[in-house]
């Protein structure tokens, strides 16, 4: 980090010692890899157009103490040539973030939505190379709208809700 002398800002902090509301990455690591090519080496030897892949992508997480929460990406893509599996790819990447002053209602949005935004193209790395050292072209996935996801697991979680007569937790308010 610069540090910016005093008379260089008038006096005041510069902007970023100004906000108060952070989002530190404590940690990153790759919790879970696994990657099966069943049909090998008929499916590498044939010279057939692209297989089909079918990708899911899931958000987990949990606290691990006051405003600390271990968020995991998981990301499984299966290939398939008509009903041949081709390979089948699963990763969970976590990392360890830490909320300082922030309000309650964002913390959601924060651990679900911008954690594994950070998270991401780390993980779009290792499904890249896993495939390509599986003697596939590398599986390069498109960036991922979290924001998206988050309120479709929302709408999920109100209908399931609904037809037991549970109330659902608010969705916090997304920025743009």
């Amino acid at each position: 980090m610069v540090q910016l002398p005093p008379d260089a800002t008038n006096g005041t902090p510069p902007p970023a010692a100004t906000s108060s509301h952070q989002m530190i990455v404590n940690a990153q690591y790759l919790k879970d890899l696994s990657f099966e090519s069943p049909r090998a080496p008929q499916t590498l030897m044939s010279a057939r157009e692209a297989p089909a892949v079918t990708l899911n992508v899931d958000v987990k997480a949990r606290s691990l103490g006051p405003d600390v929460y271990e968020v995991v990406l998981t990301i499984s893509a299966e290939a398939r040539q008509g009903d041949d599996p081709v390979f089948l790819v699963e990763l969970s990447y976590a990392g360890v973030v830490t909320l300082r002053q922030v309000p309650q209602e964002q913390a959601p949005l924060l651990v679900f939505v911008e954690a594994p935004r950070l998270l991401f193209p780390f993980a779009r790395s290792i499904v890249a190379n896993a495939t390509r050292d599986g003697g596939f072209p590398p599986l390069l996935i498109n960036p991922i709208d979290f924001a998206e996801l988050l309120r479709r697991e929302h709408e999920r979680a109100l209908k399931e809700q609904d037809g037991r007569g549970l109330q659902p937790p608010p969705l916090p308010p997304t920025t743009a």
